[in-house]
C-alpha cells in the first residue's frame, strides 16, 4: 500500500472512524454518482478514502448494483491499495490530507482514474477537532487554491460551488 499518511495522523483518523456520524458524506453524493454512472454506462467505481464504505451501500439502497466497487482507505488496510476504476471518486477526502502528501495523493489519484474523477473538496473548516487540536479539515482552501492543482492532473468537466466547498468532475489528462 501507498504510504501517504503520517502515522500520528493515521492514528487520529482510526479514533474518528471509530464515531458512527464521521464519513457520513459520500451518502448525499450518491444521486450524482449513480447519474453518472447510468449515464456513462460505466462498471468500475474506486472509491479513494471510503471510509467504512458508505457509498457503496447508498448506491445499492438506490437501485445500483451493477457495478464493481473498489474501496480504498488507509484507515482500513483490509481494502488493499488504490484500484483503477473507470470512475473515481473521492468524497470529503481532499481536504483532509496532509499537505505535505497532497501532491502524491493527485498523482495517485490522477493514475487511477480511466475516465472520470469526481471530487467533492470542502473549503471550510469541519465540525471535528483531531486529538492534537487541530481542525479535521487540515486544508481549508477556496477553490481557486485547488483548481490549478487539479488541473496540472485533469480536465475539467463540471465545477460546482456549494456552501461548503464545490464538486467537480473531472477527465484524467493523458
Amino acid at each position: 500500500m501507498s504510504k501517504y499518511i503520517s502515522n500520528e495522523y493515521l492514528a487520529s483518523q482510526v479514533k474518528l472512524h471509530q464515531e458512527t456520524n464521521y464519513g457520513t458524506a459520500s451518502i448525499s453524493h450518491a444521486p450524482n454518482i449513480k447519474e453518472i454512472l447510468l449515464e456513462t454506462g460505466y462498471k468500475t467505481l474506486s472509491d479513494y478514502g471510503s471510509g467504512k464504505k458508505k457509498l457503496q451501500k447508498a448506491l445499492f439502497d438506490l437501485g445500483m448494483n451493477e457495478f464493481e466497487y473498489f474501496p480504498f482507505d488507509p484507515v482500513f488496510p483490509e481494502y488493499g491499495d488504490p484500484k483503477p476504476a473507470q470512475l473515481v471518486c473521492c468524497i470529503d477526502v481532499m481536504e483532509h490530507i496532509e499537505e505535505f502528501y497532497l501532491n502524491d495523493i493527485l498523482n495517485e489519484l490522477k493514475k487511477i482514474t480511466i475516465n472520470l474523477c469526481y471530487f467533492s473538496i470542502a473549503t471550510v473548516p469541519a465540525k471535528k477537532i483531531l486529538n492534537n487540536g487541530l481542525n479535521a479539515h487540515l486544508i481549508q482552501q477556496p477553490a481557486r487554491w485547488w483548481v490549478p492543482k487539479l488541473c496540472e492532473r485533469f480536465d475539467i468537466q463540471f465545477l460546482k460551488l456549494t456552501k461548503s466547498g464545490f464538486i467537480v468532475l473531472c477527465k484524467a489528462l493523458d
